[in-house]
C-alpha cells in the first residue's frame, strides 16, 4: 500500500526507491535467489551518464549487475541520432521475446532518446507489448517510481514527456569506472541545426545550477573520482538560462579550485558560443586537459547555413586559429558529415580544405544519414550514395594521413598518463590515456587501474602509442 508519498523531490524518488526495495526482496524470497539487472546503452556519452543513473537506482533496490542473456530486467537506453538505430533496437527486442515467455518474472524496460517519438511508442504498444516499462529522456530521474508502478500493476507502463524544465539532484548513479566520471552540466539544445533531431527529443536548454555541480564533484572526487567529463548538447552556452547566469569559462575556473580533481574535459563545444573567455581560462590551467572536440560538420559555408550551424569557414578557420595560438599542445578533433542535402564536389573541396588547414589528431566522420523529422529529411538535392561514399572514402583517406603525422608528434617524449584498464589485446599490457585523449599501451598491471603514471611514448602506431612506464 502506497501513502504518505511526498510530494517534493528528490524525496519523492527516496521514498519509492525504498518502496521498490521492498517489493524486490519479496521477489527475491519468492524466487529463491538474487535478481539481476543489465543496461544496454546507445549513442552518446550524455546516455551513458543516464545509464549510470539508472544502474544506481538498480543497485539501491537490490538488483544485481548480469550478462544481457541471463538478466531478469533488461534496460535498453536508445539513441535515434540515425534512423537505422531503430532497427537495431527492434530486433534486439525479437531475441528477448522467447527469453521472456520462459521467464515470467522477466521486465524489459526501454528509455532515451527513441522514446520520444511517438510513432515509435506506437509501434511497440502494437507490436512488442511484452515490454514492461517506456519512458523518455526527461523524467529518467523517476524510474523508481515507474519500477514501483509496474511491480504493482502488472501492466505496460509509459510515460513521455513532451519537454520539461525540471531537474532533480542528488539521486544514486553507479559509475562505470572509480576513478573517472562523466557530469551532466546541461540538458536539452537550443540549436537545431537542420539534420539533427536531438532538440526535438531532448528538449530545450536548461542548465543545472553551479552549486550543484560543484557538490556533485566534490563528492565524487572524495570518492577517489580524479578525471570529469563535463556534459552537454553545447557546453559553451552554459549557465545562459539561468536566473544569475554564468559563462562556462566561469564555471570550470570553480571546478579547478575542488582538491582531488586532477583532470578536467568537457563535450560537446558549438563553435559559434566558444568564447575568447574559454580559450583563456583553458590556457591558464594546469587542469583542464588538452583536448578540445570541435564540430566542423562542413568546410562549406554556403552548407554550414543550410545546416543552421551560424558560422561561416572563415569564422571557423579563425577561432581554430586563435586556439592553436593560445594552447599550441591542443588536439583539435572534431565531427565531419559528407554527403549534407545539396553539396557538390566543389563543397566538398571546401571541407578537405579546413582538414587541411587545421589538421586534426582525429576526426569522427559520417555519411549524412536522412532523419525523418528534422528540416534536411526533405531538403531537395539529396546526394545519390555513390557520390557521398566516395567522397567519404576520400575524407577519411585525408584525416587519417594528416592525424598519423599529427599524432607522431608525441614520439620520444614522456607524458603523464591515467591508466584506464588492461589490455583487450595482451593481458600483459594496459592501456592509458594523455591528456590530450590519445590511447598508450604499454606493459603493466592491473593493479596500475586509475593511477597516473610516466610513460615514454616510444612508437606512434597512428591513433595510439606504444611505450613503457618510467
Amino acid at each position: 500500500m502506497l501513502e504518505n508519498i511526498p510530494a517534493k523531490e528528490p524525496e519523492r524518488q527516496y521514498y519509492f526507491i525504498e518502496k521498490a526495495r521492498e517489493l524486490v526482496q519479496e521477489r527475491k524470497e519468492t524466487l529463491g535467489r538474487p535478481l539481476s539487472y543489465h543496461v544496454i546503452t546507445f549513442g552518446c556519452q550524455m546516455n551513458a551518464r543516464d545509464s549510470e543513473k539508472l544502474r544506481g537506482i538498480l543497485e539501491s533496490v537490490g538488483y544485481e549487475e548480469a550478462p544481457e542473456d541471463r538478466a531478469d530486467f533488461v534496460i535498453y537506453n536508445t539513441c535515434t541520432v540515425r534512423e537505422n538505430a531503430n532497427t537495431r533496437l527492434y530486433g534486439r527486442l525479437g531475441q528477448q521475446k522467447p527469453r521472456k515467455k520462459k521467464n515470467p518474472h522477466m521486465m524489459i524496460a526501454l528509455c532515451g532518446c527513441m522514446m520520444q517519438e511517438p510513432q515509435v511508442v506506437e509501434k511497440l504498444k502494437k507490436s512488442y507489448s511484452f515490454v514492461d516499462i517506456i519512458f523518455g529522456t526527461h523524467n529518467i530521474y523517476k524510474f523508481a517510481e515507474l519500477l514501483v508502478t509496474r511491480l504493482t500493476s502488472e501492466r505496460m507502463v509509459i510515460d513521455i514527456w513532451k519537454d520539461t524544465d525540471k531537474i532533480v539532484e542528488d539521486l544514486p548513479n553507479q559509475r562505470k569506472y572509480p576513478f573517472k566520471s562523466g557530469i551532466n552540466i546541461m540538458f536539452g539544445c537550443n540549436n537545431f541545426c537542420s539534420y539533427c533531431i536531438v532538440p526535438y527529443v531532448r528538449g530545450r536548454e536548461r542548465s543545472r545550477q553551479p552549486e550543484a555541480i560543484l557538490r556533485e564533484i566534490r563528492r565524487m572526487a572524495a570518492d577517489g573520482v580524479t578525471e570529469i567529463m563535463l556534459l552537454g548538447q553545447n557546453v559553451n552556452s552554459y549557465g545562459k538560462t539561468l536566473e544569475h547566469p554564468i559563462s562556462f569559462a566561469r564555471l570550470l575556473t570553480m571546478i579547478e579550485e575542488i582538491e582531488g580533481i586532477r583532470r578536467i574535459r568537457f563535450m560537446t563545444s558549438h563553435p559559434k558560443d566558444l568564447s575568447d573567455e574559454l580559450i583563456q581560462v583553458m590556457a591558464g590551467s594546469s587542469k583542464i586537459c588538452r583536448h578540445l572536440h570541435l564540430p566542423v560538420q562542413s568546410g562549406s559555408s554556403r552548407i554550414l547555413q543550410k545546416m543552421n550551424r551560424r558560422y561561416t569557414k572563415e569564422q571557423y578557420l579563425e577561432l581554430a586559429g586563435k586556439i592553436r595560438a593560445a594552447i599550441p599542445d591542443i588536439s583539435l578533433t572534431t565531427d565531419i558529415i559528407v554527403g549534407f542535402p545539396g553539396e557538390t564536389e566543389e563543397d566538398f573541396q571546401e571541407t578537405l580544405d579546413v582538414v587541411r588547414k587545421v589538421r586534426y589528431d582525429s576526426a569522427f566522420t559520417f555519411l549524412y544519414s536522412k532523419r525523418t523529422g528534422t528540416p534536411a529529411a526533405v531538403m531537395e538535392d539529396q546526394v545519390p550514395e555513390e557520390v557521398a561514399k566516395d567522397r567519404f572514402n576520400r575524407l577519411l583517406q585525408e584525416v587519417q594521413s594528416i592525424a598519423a603525422q599529427t599524432c607522431a608528434v608525441h614520439e620520444g617524449t614522456t607524458q603523464e598518463v591515467l591508466v584506464e584498464a588492461v589490455s583487450e589485446h595482451d593481458p600483459g599490457m594496459v592501456t592509458g590515456r594523455l591528456s590530450n585523449n590519445l590511447l598508450v599501451h604499454f606493459p603493466g598491471g592491473e593493479e596500475l587501474i586509475g593511477q597516473y603514471v610516466d610513460v615514454s611514448l616510444d612508437q606512434c602506431k597512428g591513433f595510439y602509442y606504444l611505450g613503457e612506464m618510467k
